[in-house]
C-alpha cells in the first residue's frame, strides 16, 4: 500500500472506534486485504489460513456489528455530501444473497419459488435461504458516488409471500373507506 491508500483508509475508518484497539487494527488489515482482492472470497482475500481464521473470528465477535464496521464510512459519506454543491440523489436497492441449506433456520429465508409440478400434477415449491440487504447510496447529479448513506441486513424466519401482504393492504383500504362512509 502506498501513502495515498493509507490516507484513504485513515479517512474512511476514522469514525470506527471499537473499545478494544486490537479490533480497530484487525478491521484496517481486513479492509486492506479484502480491498486488494475485490470480489474474491474471504480465504482468497486473506491468502493464508491464519488471516482467514482471524477474519472469521473478527466477523463472529459479539463486540463487532455491521454498524461498528460501517460507522466510519457513513461519517465519510456524510462529510462528502456536505462538501458537495448541487443536488444529491440517494439510490436504493434490495439485494438477495442466496445460499443452499438443508436447514432453513441456519441462515434465514428470502423467498419461496414454484418448482413445477410433481408426477401427480400438484404444484411443488422450495424455499430459498439467504440474507436480504437494502442499501442506500448517495450520488451527485453527475453520477459521482459519495458512498453508502444507509444499509440494512435481515433474514426472514417465515416467508409470507406477496399475495398475503397485498391482500391485507387491500382489506385495510376497504375497511378505512367503509369507516369513512359510516362516519359521514
Amino acid at each position: 500500500m502506498d501513502g495515498e491508500d493509507d490516507a484513504w483508509f485513515d479517512r474512511e475508518l476514522a469514525g470506527c472506534s471499537f473499545v478494544d484497539e486490537r479490533l480497530n487494527k484487525r478491521l484496517r488489515k481486513l479492509v486492506a486485504q479484502i480491498g486488494s482482492a475485490m470480489g474474491q472470497s474471504i480465504p482468497l482475500g486473506c491468502q493464508d489460513w491464519a488471516n482467514t481464521k482471524a477474519a472469521y473470528r473478527f466477523f463472529s465477535n459479539d463486540r463487532v456489528s455491521e454498524a461498528d464496521i460501517l460507522a466510519g464510512h457513513f461519517q465519510s459519506t456524510r462529510a462528502r455530501a456536505v462538501a458537495t454543491d448541487g443536488t444529491i440523489f440517494v439510490l436504493h436497492d434490495t439485494t438477495e444473497f442466496s445460499y443452499r441449506r438443508e436447514d432453513t433456520e441456519a441462515i434465514g429465508i428470502t423467498k419461496s419459488i414454484n418448482s413445477g409440478r410433481d408426477k401427480a400434477g400438484r404444484l411443488r415449491s422450495h424455499t430459498v435461504c439467504g440474507i436480504l440487504m437494502h442499501s442506500s447510496m448517495a450520488v451527485t447529479s453527475e453520477g459521482l458516488p459519495l458512498g453508502l448513506a444507509a444499509i440494512k441486513f435481515w433474514t426472514r424466519k417465515k416467508f409470507k409471500g406477496p399475495r398475503r401482504s397485498r391482500r391485507r393492504s387491500i382489506q385495510r383500504v376497504f375497511r378505512s373507506r367503509r369507516k369513512r362512509a359510516f362516519d359521514g
